[in-house]
């Protein structure tokens, strides 16, 4: 797993609030065995038109200030619905390494930390002041320090998060479970070498 420090980066105001996993990635795509491709699906249903191909124009991500967004702005109660790691999985692979809402759903939440996003929580106030600045100015960036706890813009806006300590270990260090499990190596091999 890539390490999370600090990002800077643009940020994409999605002002919608209950955006489920099914809207992030739809069950027609969970059928891939890999981890990687899903990017291409993300809010499908949101981003194309009714054909499948031809990008909505009145989807916030499609704006051409967007392209390559790396920070999503999100109202609250996000990654609701099925617990489906893909919804992440379809984050990371279109490039989001994280997301500010709210609020969010709790396995959704947990399954960022566990594949290298950072879900920052600020208070509805916070992300309502965020949106409005970020969808005033198209492509704006944000600097998103996980060392330091904060989130800043060039346009002033600052504000500080809280993260489970353990978690801002993980992401720090790039760990996800196999990460932390091969942490062990030694002390598991000289186990398996003692069993015979």
């Amino acid at each position: 797993m890539q390490p999370f420090t600090e990002l800077t980066a643009i940020a994409a105001p999605l002002d919608r609030v209950n955006a489920d996993t099914d809207q992030i990635i739809p069950k027609q795509f969970l059928k891939r065995i890999e981890r990687t491709g899903f990017g291409k699906y993300l809010f499908f249903d949101w981003r194309y038109e009714e054909d499948g191909t031809t990008p909505n124009p009145a989807f916030e991500l499609n704006a051409p200030a967007l392209h390559g967004a790396q920070i999503l702005v999100v109202g609250k109660n996000f990654g609701c619905g099925s617990s489906r790691e893909h919804a992440p999985w379809a984050l990371l692979d279109y490039g989001f390494r994280a997301i500010i809402a709210p609020s969010y759903a709790d396995i959704f939440y947990n399954n960022c930390f566990k594949n290298g996003i950072l879900p920052v929580v600020l208070t509805e106030a916070q992300v309502a002041d965020l949106l409005a600045r970020l969808q005033a100015n198209p492509g704006a960036t944000l600097t998103v320090d996980l060392p330091a706890q904060t989130v800043t813009g060039t346009d002033g806006f600052s504000a500080t998060f809280d993260v489970d300590p353990f978690r801002k270990h993980c992401l720090l260090n790039g760990l996800d479970d196999i990460g932390l499990t091969l942490q062990h190596e030694p002390d598991i091999t000289a186990f398996e070498a003692r069993r015979g």
